[in-house]
């Protein structure tokens, strides 16, 4: 979008914060890049030019906005609606693989070389690999320096730098103040998160694009939370989560214009996976207004979408995760499913402390499910066949499920599995590996709102209607769940 100068002009004056993360406003006068929505006198049209990335500013020698803060824009939503291999790359940079792995560590994960790689990112970002790591290392320093009492000598490390002097000079180059300053000026203005005095704990604000319905989304990840691994708590979503250098525990709770985000990390170097993951699983990059407008055009759909817009797909924070868990959910019921996942996570799962609730353990990793008795299952002995076979397969690595897979691919892979029918790939493709277009024809409360509404309810011919919706038919999926009795539409009490 940053290359059509006269809408980037419209949407800067009008302050559209819808526009927030899609581009960047780079001033020439100034020297400093901006979101859309920056609440200043937009400058003269000749003076401002556009970038598809915070990083391809601050790689063109510009500096952040002290008032618009553009480095906490949401992210663009294009990453997480393709799968080609910029948007792949884009997800693993956001958590922070160029870090913890560098640029062949990158590039292997994609299957590409570590030049290829370098080609597309800059053709389509402005912006290669270690400019883009570093930007998203900046963003992670600014949360650590403004919402903890941690050294800088540990915030630099934590946030992924590889010296203090790196950490000083980007930091200073990037938002023209240094740590000790962003800190000071923080703390005066009260801006941004709360700083709790818990060690350990980092509270922030996660963005989103409005409008957002709460109810499906924090609804349905509460009334499937696994116990011992997630659940609600004084309004707010819990669960733990398994991270690199340790793991977590975060309580996630909607507010009017953010998701307050509390985190608890063992090792503040996944501060950047953990707030990624977190944005995934509730689906806060999206674009609902691109989304409704589509399936408004719909007359069937089009009152679900006036009466509650801006649903969001609830997905996951590991993709394996909960793969293992849509195994043991097949032909169940909810509760039946939670209670299989529950047994699983108590006889293998690793026990955690959680002083502020019920949280116990992790879930199982798959190495640690690879080698589980399949008599052990309170199972069908085919379904038995199809949670082990999957098992192996995410072990031994024959199966990869998370921010870069291939959409395409991995259908194809679990497809093959013993017990995956079509139900069992759209929901992981929808859930687990964020397709926005995963449909599924063959859900029985997919099929009965359907009816309700008036469309075709057989799967092929509900298949055919929904091509109009594409490629967001897990937004429609969404809301098709809404007018459904036995679906879940409302926040917990």
């Amino acid at each position: 979008m940053h290359t059509d100068t006269e809408r980037c002009v419209r949407a800067v004056r009008s302050k559209d914060a819808r526009f927030d993360g899609w581009f960047f406003t780079a001033v020439l006068t100034t020297r400093i890049y901006c979101r859309p929505s920056c609440p200043v006198v937009p400058p003269k049209a000749e003076n401002m030019t556009f970038y598809p990335s915070a990083a391809a500013c601050q790689q063109a020698g510009f500096r952040a906005c002290k008032r618009c803060r553009p480095d906490t824009s949401p992210g663009s939503p294009e990453w997480n609606a393709r799968a080609d291999t910029v948007a792949r790359a884009m997800r693993l940079i956001q958590d922070g693989v160029v870090d913890r792995e560098g640029v062949p560590g990158l590039a292997r994960r994609l299957g590409y070389s570590d030049r290829q790689i370098e080609r597309q990112l800059l053709a389509e970002l402005g912006a290669g690999p270690l400019a883009l790591a570093r930007a998203q290392r900046a963003q992670t320093a600014r949360v650590l320096i403004e919402t903890t009492a941690l050294p800088m000598a540990e915030v630099a490390f934590a946030a992924g730098f590889s010296s203090i002097r790196s950490f000083n000079n980007t930091v200073r180059e990037v938002f023209a103040l240094s740590p000790s300053e962003l800190r000071s000026r923080s703390a005066r203005g009260g801006r941004g998160a709360e700083r709790s005095g818990a060690p350990g704990v980092i509270s922030l604000r996660l963005p989103f694009r409005a409008p957002l319905n709460p109810d499906n989304l924090f609804g349905h990840l509460a009334a499937t939370a696994v116990p011992g691994v997630e659940e609600w708590r004084d309004g707010a979503y819990r669960r733990t989560l398994t991270l690199p250098y340790g793991h977590g525990i975060v309580a996630l709770g909607p507010r009017p214009d953010h998701i307050a985000c509390r985190l608890s990390l063992t090792d503040p170097r996944d501060l950047t996976l953990a707030i990624s993951s977190c944005r995934r699983m509730l689906d806060l990059d999206a674009d609902p207004v691109a989304v409704d407008e589509q399936l408004r055009a719909d007359p069937s759909l089009a009152p679900l979408v006036d009466k509650a817009p801006g649903r969001r797909v609830p997905r996951t924070a590991d993709a394996a995760e909960f793969a293992v868990r849509a195994v043991l959910g097949q032909q169940v019921s909810t509760a039946a499913a939670r209670t299989h996942a529950g047994r699983l996570v108590v006889a293998h799962g690793e026990p955690v402390d959680d002083p502020e609730g019920g949280l116990t353990h992790l879930f199982p990793r798959p190495e640690a499910l690879a080698g589980l008795d399949p008599e052990a299952l309170a199972l069908p002995r085919s379904r038995r066949t199809t949670l082990t076979t999957l098992v192996a397969a995410l072990a031994d690595g024959s199966l990869r499920l998370g921010a870069d897979s291939d959409w395409d691919r991995a259908r194809a892979q679990l497809g093959a599995l013993p017990g995956f029918g079509p139900w069992t790939v759209e929901v992981i493709a929808m859930r687990a590996l964020g397709d926005p277009d995963a449909f599924l024809p063959t859900d029985l409360g997919v099929r009965r709102a359907a009816r309700s509404l008036g469309l075709p309810s057989t799967p092929a011919a509900l298949t055919a209607r929904a091509s109009a919706w594409r490629p967001w038919r897990a937004y429609a999926v969404q809301y098709l769940w809404a007018t459904d009795d036995h679906a879940i539409n409302s926040l917990p009490e």
